[in-house]
């Protein structure tokens, strides 16, 4: 027969044998054998993965089964897992067939190669980043050839089963920095602490991160000119090891330079008053810490909402590191308004304005007025910016209180004058002198409907007072504690009606369980020591009952009590305080979960807390503006009480 006709006979039979390859859509890919970490970055990097719910024809198929195994087996390598046992399996209309199941060959080990300023792989092995996807396929293998029919489309599904074997472990670890940083003992720590260390399964994301962290803290130290003098991983196979080789050349460490502020679009601040926050001097060591910690500072006066400080290495004169620092000023002013309800306040308006700067010397000015229609404040506050010993703020301010409600009838004008400073990033510390003049009867004290007989004091006394947070999140904290302490008292004679020491402290304990729990521990505890408590005003009495104090009880219901005629009781005060709370919280998802919690407490006047407890259970919603709690507790203490209802709107901490 001519050559020509066999040719197209050939052919035609190769037509139709395409034209019955069946299509498949790939219904689902099944990754069994790996813990969560692996078996996501496996899936990531799988092309099938990819093809879920496409119609695809059957060559592709084929190609993506095969492609499948490599593609998992360097999904592997970054978790130290070179020679796995990888089965890949179809399932098609009821019948399961295994297309793949292989190991991966040991190679044999390599001499060492001697190069070492490029990050070249060994020839051994290649080492993947952690999260590496095997190449896409071609485009020619998308579409079938021609003269192909889809024909008998069904679901497919793929199951990729691995057997890790022996991981890689590190074999030989040498990590150094050659130069002046190799005598630097923070960056000697951060060498002793790299991961991983010889014996270690070779991680490559553990290697990557302390690769990384040694990097920044050379930069963050003034070593600008760090590079690398060794930068290469050798992984063998056979012997299931990798031999890590790691050097850096830190070069000379250069040294603070000049500070350039500029104010733009408007000059708002004296520069000799943002100049008081840089405490080093020009010359002395480059350090990153230093330019953070001024930015804090920065950030803490509230006159900027932009604060950007940019270390110039690259225009250094004589070693020394030049940083140019561009501050954009804030809203100059704020206003707030709202409206306000409360079952013993009653409706009311809120208003309030602050100058986040009066003039250049960035002093502030705060008014603000709560008017209800049995409770009334008003509050003005002058603040001037201190820096002397630490950061912080004199501030002068002025109260007016007046309460009249349905047991109490109290009026109050208080002056404070007090020095903050911030001691550190946990702690901040309150010094303060208190000018009290109060006025206050009980609904008991009116005889008759006469003239209501009024107790007056007056008290002068120093307060200091501390609050230390340590937390991962202050809007929402899993590992957090939280502790407040306020130590204040007066001498009759001084100033004072009467002599008192008053000690009052609580603290907030945060722990995360699991992905989905928290629990939440507080205290309070609060003592005063006076021989005159007749003579004390109710705003220097301890008080419990209510949110954040016993939940199940009314705001201060608990503790000793006057009653009136018609049976109600009211809250005098105690000279101490006492109270507990156990709280559990469960999330279903990111943002809505429920809590069950357990109140308990007293405020008393004698050395024995007669305690009331409360149960009850919540609602937390993660708003976008910050944890939403809804809670209802019903008292133990009394079979009669009523369940309580709180709402809070607002950070934990």
């Amino acid at each position: 027969m001519p050559r020509l006709p066999r040719l197209l006979i050939a052919g035609f039979l190769c037509t139709l044998a395409a034209g019955g390859a069946r299509a498949a859509t790939v219904a689902a890919v099944d990754v069994r054998g790996l813990d969560e970490a692996m078996a996501l970055n496996v899936r990531v990097s799988l092309s099938l993965v990819d093809a879920i719910g496409q119609d695809i024809s059957g060559r592709r198929l084929a190609y993506l089964l095969r492609e499948a195994e490599s593609e998992t087996r360097e999904a592997l390598e970054p978790f130290g897992y070179y020679s796995p046992r990888i089965t890949v399996e179809r399932t098609r209309d009821g019948v399961t067939t295994v297309v793949g199941e292989t190991t991966a060959p040991a190679a044999p080990p390599a001499a060492p190669t001697a190069a070492a300023s490029t990050p070249t792989n060994p020839p051994t092995a290649s080492v993947a980043e952690p999260g590496a996807t095997a190449p896409a396929a071609t485009a020619a293998s998308e579409t079938p050839p021609p003269g192909e029919r889809r024909t008998n489309t069904s679901p497919v599904t793929v199951t990729i089963t691995v057997e890790l074997g022996e991981p890689v472990t590190v074999r030989r670890s040498h990590i150094a920095i050659e130069g002046e940083g190799g005598d630097d003992k923070y960056l000697r720590a951060d060498l002793g602490e790299f991961r991983p260390q010889s014996g270690d399964v070779f991680d490559h994301a553990l290697y990557e991160a302390s690769k990384t962290r040694i990097t920044r803290r050379l930069a963050e130290r003034g070593y600008f000119d760090a590079d690398f003098a060794t930068r290469q991983v050798a992984v063998t196979r056979a012997e299931h090891a990798a031999d890590i080789d790691l050097v850096w050349t830190s070069g000379d460490r250069y040294d603070m330079g000049p500070m350039h502020i500029v104010q733009t679009p408007k000059h708002i601040i004296r520069d000799s008053l943002i100049e008081k926050l840089i405490y080093w001097d020009e010359g002395s060591y480059y350090h990153q810490g230093k330019l953070d910690a001024f930015r804090d500072s920065l950030a803490r006066l509230d006159y900027f909402a932009g604060i950007d400080i940019q270390p110039q290495p690259e225009n250094a004169v004589d070693g020394e590191v030049p940083v140019e620092v561009t501050l954009t000023p804030a809203k100059r002013s704020i206003y707030t308004a709202g409206l306000s309800y409360g079952t013993d306040s009653g409706a009311g308006v809120r208003f309030g304005i602050e100058r986040r700067y009066l003039n250049d010397r960035g002093h502030k000015l705060l008014s603000q007025i709560d008017w209800a229609e049995k409770r009334k404040t008003a509050t003005v506050q002058y603040r001037i910016p201190a820096f002397a010993w630490l950061d912080g703020w004199y501030t002068v301010s002025t109260q007016f209180y007046d309460e009249q409600t349905d047991y109490i009838d109290t009026r109050k004008i208080e002056l404070v004058g007090s020095r903050s400073g911030q001691v550190n990033d946990r702690l901040n510390a309150v010094a303060s002198l208190h000018g009290l003049r109060e006025r206050w009867a009980y609904v008991t004290d009116d005889n008759g409907g006469g003239e209501v007989a009024y107790n007056y004091a007056t008290f002068l006394y120093p307060s200091l007072r501390g609050e230390y947070i340590d937390a991962d999140n202050r809007l929402f904290p899993r590992d957090a504690f939280g502790l407040t302490v306020e130590l204040r008292g007066g001498l009759s004679g001084l100033g004072s009606d009467a002599s008192f020491l008053q000690a009052w402290g609580t603290a907030r304990w945060y722990q995360g369980m699991g992905e989905r729990n928290r629990l939440i521990l507080r205290g309070e505890a609060g003592y005063t020591f006076t021989n005159g408590l007749v003579d004390m005003p109710p705003s220097l009495r301890f008080f419990a009952g209510g949110d954040r104090s016993i939940r199940g009880y009314a705001f201060r219901e608990v503790g000793p009590t006057l009653v009136t005629g018609d049976g109600k009781k009211f809250a005098l005060g105690a000279k101490n305080v006492l109270t507990g709370s156990v709280e559990f919280e469960h999330y279903f998802n990111e943002s809505w979960g429920a809590a069950a919690f357990v109140d308990s407490g007293d405020a008393f006047d004698d050395d024995r807390p007669d305690f009331h407890t409360g149960v009850g259970f919540g609602v937390r919603w993660r708003s976008p503006v910050g944890p939403v709690r809804l809670d209802i507790a019903h008292g133990l203490y009394d079979p009669d009480s009523q369940y309580e209802i709180y709402l809070n709107i607002g950070a934990d901490l």
